[in-house]
C-alpha cells in the first residue's frame, strides 16, 4: 500500500517541479498552471472516488486498485505527448480519474489489519507515500527535465506504475473486512446517504475532515508552488530545488509523517485527545518557518525556515486517518475516506493552487515576480484555522 501510495503521489506531484518549463513552453499565466495543478485534477479525482468508494465497500479492493494505478500510470506518460496546452489539461484529468479508486480502498484494508490501537501508526506508515513520491517526483521531475526535457519527466515517471499494478495484482490478497476487530458477520455496506448522514452526526469526524481540507489548502498550495518560488525567485535550476525539496519534503517530511502517527499512539494511551492536541503544537511550529520561508530575500535563508513546513506539514495525515477510520463503521470506511477525500480535495488541492496563482497575477503588474511570494504567504494562515478544530475535536475525543 505504500507502494501504492508513492506511486500516485509521484504522478500527481512531479508537474510542480515541472511547472516553469510548461508555463515558458505554452505561454500561460500562473491561473491557469494553478486550474493544471489544481481544480481540474481535484473536480474529478475527487468527485469519482465516492462512487468507486462504494463500489470498494461491495466488491473486491486489490483489482480497484490495480485498475486505479494502471489508469493513472498512462495517462501521466501521455501528459509528456502533449503538444498544446488543453491537452495537457486533459492527460491531467486522466491522471486525476485514476487515483480516485486507489485511496479510500486502502484505507479501508489497512484498517482491516491493523486494531484502532494501532492505526494511527499503520496510516502514518501508509502516509509516508505521500512524503516518497513527492521525493522522487521532485528528484525524476527536476533531473530528467534538466537531462533531457519536462516530457520526458512524466515518461519516466509514468511507465514504471504499470508493474506496480502487476505486483498489486498477483501478490497481494484481500483482507475480510472487520479483521482487526474481530468481526465475523457478513457485512452489509450502507447507501451513500447513510453514510453522509452519519458523518453529518458524528462531531468529530466534522472537526477533523474541516481541518483536514484547511491543512490540505496550504499543502497543496505549497507543494505546487514552492518549486517555482525557488525557480522563478531564488534562481535555482529545476535539479537544484528538486533535489533540495526531495531531501527535505520527502526525507525530512517521512520522518515528521512517521513521528505524528507514532506519538498520537503512544500519548493516546494516557487520553484520546492527544491524538488531535499533538497536531495543534506541530502547526504552530510550521506556519511561522512557512511565513519566514516565502519572505526570505536570501536564498539560504528561504531554504532553512522552509524546513518547518516540509518536516512538520504532513505531521496531521496519519493521524487523522487513522482517526476518521476508527470513527466509522467497518461497513462504511471506503465512503468515510472518499467523503473526506473528496473535501480537502475540492478546497485543497482544487483551491489552493489556484488561489496562489490568482494572487500571483494580480500582484505581478505591482512587484513583478514577487506576487508569488503574496500568494504563498495569503494561504500559510489556513493551518490555524485547522488547528482550531483538530483541538476542539480532541476535546471530543478525551470524552470517551
Amino acid at each position: 500500500m505504500v507502494l501504492v501510495f508513492t506511486s500516485s503521489h509521484i504522478d500527481r506531484n512531479i508537474i510542480a517541479i515541472l511547472l516553469q518549463p510548461i508555463k515558458e513552453t505554452f505561454l500561460i499565466s500562473d491561473t491557469q498552471l494553478g486550474l493544471l495543478t489544481g481544480v481540474t485534477f481535484a473536480l474529478f479525482y475527487a468527485t469519482l472516488a465516492i462512487p468507486m468508494a462504494m463500489w470498494a465497500d461491495r466488491h473486491n479492493r486489490r483489482n480497484l486498485i490495480t485498475f486505479s494505478i494502471s489508469v493513472w500510470s498512462l495517462m501521466t506518460a501521455f501528459c509528456g505527448l502533449a503538444l498544446q496546452f488543453w491537452q495537457l489539461l486533459l492527460f491531467r484529468i486522466g491522471v486525476g480519474v485514476g487515483e480516485a479508486g486507489s485511496n479510500p480502498p486502502s484505507h479501508s484494508i489497512i484498517s482491516d489489519l491493523f486494531s484502532p490501537a494501532e492505526r494511527g501508526t499503520a496510516m502514518a506508515i501508509f502516509a509516508t507515500g505521500v512524503n516518497l513520491g513527492v521525493m522522487m517526483g521532485f528528484l525524476i521531475g527536476g533531473w530528467v527535465n534538466e537531462w533531457l526535457n519536462w516530457r520526458w519527466a512524466f515518461i519516466v515517471a509514468g511507465v514504471p506504475g504499470l508493474l506496480i499494478a502487476f505486483l498489486v495484482r498477483f501478490t497481494m490478497k484481500e483482507p475480510l473486512r472487520g479483521l482487526s476487530e474481530g468481526i465475523v458477520k457478513k457485512i452489509i455496506a450502507p447507501s451513500f446517504g447513510t453514510v453522509l448522514a452519519y458523518m453529518f452526526k458524528n462531531q468529530k469526524i466534522k472537526h477533523f475532515v474541516i481541518a483536514h481540507a484547511l491543512f490540505a489548502f496550504f499543502g497543496y498550495a505549497a507543494i505546487a508552488w514552492t518549486p517555482v518560488y525557488f525557480q522563478r525567485i531564488h534562481l535555482f535550476s529545476s535539479g537544484e530545488i528538486g533535489t533540495f525539496l526531495a531531501l527535505s519534503i520527502g526525507l525530512g517530511g517521512g520522518v515528521g509523517t512517521l513521528l505524528g502517527g507514532y506519538l498520537a499512539d503512544k500519548l493516546a494511551s494516557r487520553n484520546e485527545g492527544w491524538r488531535a492536541w499533538i497536531v495543534c503544537f506541530a502547526v504552530l511550529i510550521y506556519v511561522p518557518t512557512a511565513f519566514l520561508s516565502f519572505s526570505a530575500v536570501d536564498p539560504f535563508s528561504a531554504m532553512f525556515w522552509f524546513l518547518g513546513p516540509a518536516i512538520l506539514g504532513s505531521f496531521h495525515v496519519g493521524i487523522i486517518f487513522a482517526v476518521l477510520q476508527s470513527e466509522a463503521p467497518v461497513e462504511m470506511r471506503s465512503v468515510v475516506a472518499a467523503v473526506n477525500l473528496f473535501i480537502l480535495n475540492i478546497i485543497g488541492m482544487g483551491l489552493g493552487p489556484l488561489m496562489v496563482g490568482i494572487v500571483s497575477d494580480y500582484m505581478e503588474p505591482t512587484v513583478g515576480i514577487d506576487g508569488l511570494r503574496y500568494g504563498l504567504i495569503a494561504v500559510t494562515i489556513l493551518p490555524i484555522w485547522g488547528a482550531v478544530h483538530v483541538w476542539r475535536g480532541g476535546v471530543l475525543l478525551s470524552r470517551k
